[in-house]
């Protein structure tokens, strides 16, 4: 199609695979709103659920360690389990991003805005 315009061809392709990547970077941000992950803490006695963006969703804690003695105890769990869940969301963007990478052939570990 670009035959016979040397740079020009190159940089009408260069255009088309960025207008690709803005297209699939505004679907992934939408579609991150949706994905979940469970982080988990206490041998699974706490569980927070949160969005691929990182947003709390649920936090699912087991009754057995309700004891007025354990508050401390049961404050670190919850707060162990939302980190957890904040890090398995940033690992699946990770792993989202890097799929888009690979779709559109730019270099490994190259930081694209997120």
């Amino acid at each position: 199609m670009f035959k016979g315009l040397g740079q020009m061809g190159d940089m009408a392709k260069m255009m088309k695979s960025a207008q690709e990547l803005q297209q699939k970077m505004e679907q992934l941000q939408e579609d991150m709103h949706n994905m979940m992950v469970t982080g988990e803490s206490g041998a699974g006695l706490v569980k927070a659920t949160a969005t691929a963006k990182g947003e709390l969703k649920g936090l699912d804690i087991d009754p057995s360690i309700f004891n007025g003695d354990d508050k401390e105890v049961v404050e670190d769990l919850i707060l162990a389990a939302i980190k957890d869940a904040q890090s398995r969301a940033s690992d699946r963007a990770a792993e989202e991003m890097q799929k888009i990478q690979e779709e559109l052939g730019l270099p490994a570990g190259m930081k694209l805005p997120f």
